[in-house]
């Protein structure tokens, strides 16, 4: 049995995923292996992965899952079922990780027994700072020092799947992630984030670790973004609306909340530019409240659930292109 079992849930991007998994491969832990939850319309990314697993046998073993639905929750949770280690670690198909990257999970849940969860940095690598500064948008989390969320310290909207670990044994307590929520499902994202206050309310610590980075490829223009805005006020809505609705005080404090933080950056470029802007995440956190309550809820493991006018349906990802790490942006 491995100690670490990596899952990297990818649609569509074999330009990428080849350079994601051999970063992980390259990994200097001793005992892991890696899942590949495959949603793709094609075969592409399946030869890329059967090559690299035969490359690195020796190192570790790749293993290939071909999922016949999207959806990045159905992905994440049919990817926890077929691993078994400890400790579960999740990158995208757009990432980079170096040689240390298991190696710092490691240490860093071991020194932290509570810790259910954890989130590291998520970084702008060296090769796209230019497009940056050029108008190219690449989703990044620094963390700038070590945090400890839980035991009376609150909760808050923070972190990244891209650079995720959870410790399997409080699955059993908090459940898998929700398939209402994330890309590809009918509310669109915030899988992660719905996940994460369910370990914060069964008690659980969460971690931001900055010792733990990854390298981001995926990119987004300036036209996508508001797209992607969109996205993440539906999800956020949602998920904070599902806790609020069986009956959590504390949820309906942090959705209002964020929609005031949202609300007080509105007013403050007003006040200091003399120029409103739009904001389409505050605007779409009543949309995820909307959509979301025609779904019905199972109160006790805190899941959305189908009902006759709310399915489990696949929709639209959001709209995202990726970099190779030699190639910079790719459009």
């Amino acid at each position: 049995m491995v100690d670490i079992s990596v899952i990297v849930c990818t649609r569509d991007r074999p330009d990428t995923i080849g350079q994601a998994i051999e970063s992980i491969a390259q990994c200097d832990y001793p005992s892991f292996d890696i899942h590949i939850m495959d949603q793709s319309t094609t075969d592409a990314t399946q030869k890329i992965i059967e090559t690299l697993a035969r490359q690195y046998r020796d190192r570790c073993a790749i293993v290939y899952h071909h999922l016949d639905k999207a959806g990045l929750s159905r992905a994440y949770n049919l990817g926890m079922k077929a691993t078994e280690g400890e400790i579960m670690a999740f990158t995208d198909d757009d990432v980079i990780v170096p040689a240390d990257w298991l190696t710092q999970i490691r240490e860093a849940m071991d020194a932290d027994p509570k810790a259910g969860l954890l989130y590291g940095q998520v970084l702008v690598p060296e090769s796209l700072k230019e497009s940056v500064k050029q108008g190219i948008i690449v989703p990044a989390l620094p963390i700038p020092r070590r945090e400890r969320l839980g035991e009376g310290l609150g909760f808050k909207v923070f972190g990244m799947g891209a650079n995720m670990a959870i410790r399997r044994s409080i699955i059993e307590k908090v459940g898998g992630f929700d398939e209402a929520l994330g890309g590809g499902g009918p509310l669109r994202s915030s899988q992660d984030f719905d996940f994460a206050y369910r370990v914060f309310r069964a008690g659980y610590v969460i971690l931001l670790e900055p010792l733990v980075k990854v390298d981001h490829y995926g990119t987004r223009t300036r036209e996508q973004w508001p797209i992607t805005m969109k996205n993440y006020g539906i999800g956020d809505g949602a998920f904070y609306w599902k806790h609020v609705r069986c009956g959590d005080a504390y949820a309906l404090y942090c959705l209002l909340r964020q929609w005031a933080t949202a609300r007080a950056r509105q007013w403050k470029l007003l006040l200091t530019r003399r120029k409103w802007f739009r904001d389409d995440y505050a605007d779409h956190l009543r949309v995820g409240v909307r959509e979301s309550s025609r779904f019905a809820i199972d109160r006790e493991k805190r899941l959305y659930m189908e009902t006759e006018t709310a399915r489990m349906e696949v929709t639209q990802a959001n709209v995202v292109t990726a970099a190779t790490r030699d190639a910079g942006v790719k459009q």
